[in-house]
């Protein structure tokens, strides 16, 4: 028996941090996510995909994000098992109740509404632990496993759930934390084979058959391993389980730590920065530290405004940066700055280099007078 487990596909995400020009193509590419999850349980004769949690951005969405989804996953050849989460729980205002939903549910489509054990293809059966609200007031797979039986011969049982467990250290005041250890004890019992989870963003093992897939296309500059489904093999008879992580995802979240103290660390950026492939398909957040002439920061402005040009996202981490620019003679030098524009420049060194809430600021200020000087405006 074979699966795609994957989770937190996040459908509707608004990814504010993009420009208005990189989101849309950002949110089609979440969309194409999951028709390369279609076509790879196609091409590896899967028996059906599970989704563990948050299938949606919320429970709040524009119809057109459920009709494009269904449009999708109606070009699936196998069962989807979706997992309420967080994110869109059954709640009063559930999605999975909304007209936009029940009226165009594609056949293939199933979704896990209690922790009544469904059987998804025969002898396998999936017992998930569906979010009710957004701040659960226990361990929902514990409640949903506790009275599980030792799976008969033959058959193979999978325990869908979503949230942090114990190991990684999550949330100290939740009481929606999952019991790892409790996981370990049921499938040591034979009472699942294989726990699939939702929550975490990218790819983790946190025991030998308990996995989070992560998201199909990345979220988050902080995740080590997205962009990822689980191909999951059972054994009926032995119950033996192995793992094939495949990429599918195309976007790339990068953050850059630079030194940049010179002409040539300027440079050196550019460069690595002009290595980096599908630029419009990266997003980038820059850590900078050091200190540069006027000339060389207006310089290091003028490569990260072409870098903007081409990439998805080029920010300057701000809370991690730290540039300090010095308004050294021999930048202006040969300019012809005279009358207000040469007081403006000795008032703005001076407030550069001063203890002075306003320095950031001066120092910005004068990088747009050099370069405005050299353009000849």
């Amino acid at each position: 028996m074979r699966f795609i487990a994957t989770g937190d596909w996040q459908l509707g995400m608004t990814a504010h941090f993009l420009s208005a020009e990189a989101r849309p193509r950002y949110q089609r590419a979440r969309l194409d996510a999951i028709r390369r999850i279609g076509e790879l349980a196609a091409e590896r004769d899967v028996d059906f995909v599970l989704v563990c949690g948050d299938v949606f951005e919320s429970n709040q969405l524009d119809r057109a994000i459920v009709s494009r989804t269904f449009d999708v996953l109606a070009g699936f050849t196998v069962p989807v098992v979706l997992l309420p989460g967080n994110h869109d729980p059954l709640d009063a205002s559930s999605i999975y109740d909304s007209p936009s939903f029940v009226s165009r549910q594609p056949a293939v489509v199933r979704v896990l509404r209690d922790s009544t054990p469904t059987e998804v293809v025969p002898g396998v059966e999936v017992v998930g632990a569906p979010w009710f609200s957004k701040r659960p007031l226990n361990d929902l797979v514990a409640a949903a496993t506790e009275d599980l039986a030792e799976v008969p011969a033959g058959q193979v049982r999978i325990i869908a759930g979503h949230g942090a467990v114990s190991s990684l250290d999550p949330d100290r005041d939740s009481l929606a934390t999952i019991d790892e250890a409790g996981l370990e004890r049921l499938l040591g019992e034979d009472r699942a084979q294989f726990v699939a989870l939702g929550d975490r963003h990218a790819t983790y093992s946190a025991a030998e058959r308990i996995w989070y897939p992560g998201s199909p296309e990345v979220t988050s500059r902080r995740e080590d391993d997205p962009g990822n489904v689980l191909l999951v093999d059972i054994d009926a008879q032995t119950h033996a389980v192995d793992v094939e992580k495949i990429p599918v995802g195309q976007w790339a979240f990068t953050v850059i730590e630079a030194d940049v103290d010179s002409d040539d660390d300027v440079a050196a950026l550019e460069t690595r920065l002009g290595e980096i492939p599908e630029k419009d398909r990266t997003a980038v957040w820059l850590i900078l530290r050091g200190t540069l002439s006027t000339a060389a920061k207006a310089r290091l402005d003028e490569v990260l405004d072409h870098a903007g040009d081409l990439f998805a996202l080029v920010s300057v981490w701000e809370r991690h940066s730290d540039i300090a620019v010095v308004a050294a003679d021999e930048d202006f030098a040969g300019l012809g700055l005279s009358g207000y524009l040469e007081d403006s420049l000795d008032e703005l060194a001076a407030r550069a280099t001063a203890e002075d809430p306003a320095a950031a600021t001066a120092q910005d200020a004068l990088g747009l007078l050099y370069r405005f000087a050299r353009s000849g405006a």
